[in-house]
C-alpha cells in the first residue's frame, strides 16, 4: 500500500540524524490566558491623575513647599517667637546672632521673624485672590459656554473689555483711589476685580467643548435638567484646565501682592509683607544685600512651588502628555 493512501497522522518518517521532540500538551486554554480581572472598579480621570502625581519628585517637592509656606501663614509663632515689629536702632544692619539667624534689617527688626510673619500676607493674599476669580470667571465663563447666544456675546465683550486693562495697572490705579483703606482683603478685592478674564475664557472653552460629548446626549435623554447637566456632567469634567490655571495663577497673584507693596501702594508698612520688605531693602542692597537676600528667596520658593505644581498638575491631568 503506498502512504498516499495511509492517513498522515499515522506516517512517521524518521532519518538518519533525526529525532522527533513532542511538547507536552497545555491544558490551559484561551479563555483562561486572555481573561482579564472584570471585578475591579474602573479607575476615573482623577484617579489615574493621583497615581501619575505621586510617581513624580516635582509634585512632592512643591506640595513640600506649598505645605511650609501654609504652616507658616497660619502659624508663625511656631517657627519663631521674635515679634517681627520689634525694632531697635542700635542693633541696625547688625550681623546674625544667637536668636537672630538672619541679622536685622535697617530699622533694627529682626529679619528672620519678618520672613516668617511675611507668608501671612502674601499667602493669604494669593489663596483669596485665586478663590475670588475662580468663583467669577467660572460662573461667567460657564453661563456663557452653555448657554451661549446673546449671553455668551455679552459675557465675552465684557471680558474682552476687562482683559485689555492690565492687571497691575489696574491694581496700582484702584490702590492709589484708596490710600486710607489698604488692607489685605482690599488688595484681594482689587486683584479679583481685574484677574478673573483668563479664568472665564477658559472655562467658556472647557464647558463648550464638553457638552458636545456624548454623555451630554445621554443625561438629555434622560430628563436631566439644563442645570444638573451643568453641575452634574460638564463642570466635573471641565475642571481639569480650571485646576491647573488656578494653581499656577495663585503664585501669580502672590507676585502681585509683592510688586503693589514694593512700590509702596499695596499693603501698609504695618502689615508684615515680603514685599514691603524688599522695598525697605532697597537702601542696603550694596551694603548688606542678605537683608534682600532672606525675603525674596522666600517669595521666590514660594511663587516657584506653585508654577512647578501647576506643571506637574497639567502633565497629570493632560492624557497626551501622560506616559503610559
Amino acid at each position: 500500500m503506498s502512504d498516499h493512501h495511509i492517513p498522515s497522522a499515522r506516517i512517521e518518517r524518521t532519518r538518519r540524524g533525526q529525532q522527533h521532540f513532542v511538547s507536552d500538551v497545555d491544558e490551559t486554554g484561551l479563555g483562561a490566558v486572555d481573561a482579564v480581572a472584570d471585578d475591579s472598579a474602573p479607575s476615573s480621570m482623577w484617579g489615574e491623575a493621583w497615581k501619575s502625581l505621586r510617581r513624580r519628585p516635582l509634585f512632592w517637592i512643591s506640595a513640600f513647599i506649598i505645605l511650609f509656606a501654609v504652616l507658616l501663614s497660619l502659624f508663625p509663632g511656631l517657627f519663631t517667637s521674635q515679634d517681627p515689629r520689634y525694632c531697635e536702632l542700635s542693633r541696625s544692619l547688625g550681623d546674625p546672632t544667637s536668636g537672630h539667624i538672619f541679622g536685622f534689617d535697617r530699622q533694627g527688626c529682626d529679619i528672620y521673624s519678618r520672613v516668617v510673619y511675611g507668608a501671612r500676607a502674601s499667602v493669604t493674599v494669593g489663596i483669596f485672590t485665586t478663590i475670588a476669580v475662580v468663583l467669577i470667571g467660572g460662573v461667567l465663563g460657564s453661563l456663557a459656554g452653555f448657554l451661549g447666544g446673546w449671553l455668551d456675546s455679552l459675557i465675552s465683550r465684557i471680558t474682552d473689555i476687562f482683559f485689555a486693562v492690565p492687571l497691575l495697572l489696574a491694581a496700582i490705579v484702584i490702590m492709589q483711589m484708596f490710600k486710607e483703606h489698604r488692607t489685605v482683603w482690599m488688595v484681594v478685592i482689587v486683584l479679583s476685580a481685574f484677574g478673573w478674564t483668563q479664568i472665564a475664557r477658559i472655562t467658556r472653552g472647557a464647558v463648550m467643548s464638553a457638552k458636545n460629548e456624548e454623555f451630554v446626549t445621554a443625561a438629555r435623554a434622560t430628563g436631566a435638567s439644563r442645570w444638573r447637566i451643568l453641575t452634574s456632567h460638564i463642570l466635573p469634567n471641565a475642571m481639569a484646565p480650571i485646576i491647573v490655571y488656578a494653581t499656577v495663577a495663585l503664585g501669580t497673584f502672590i507676585v502681585a501682592e509683592a510688586s503693589l507693596s514694593f512700590m509702596g501702594i499695596g499693603l501698609p508698612p504695618s502689615i508684615v509683607s515680603w514685599g514691603g520688605d524688599i522695598s525697605q531693602a532697597q537702601t542696603s542692597l550694596r551694603t548688606q544685600p542678605m537683608v534682600l537676600f532672606y525675603p525674596a528667596l522666600a517669595l521666590a520658593l514660594t511663587v516657584l512651588s506653585f508654577i512647578m505644581m501647576g506643571d506637574a498638575v497639567r502633565e497629570a491631568l493632560d492624557p497626551k502628555a501622560r506616559k503610559k
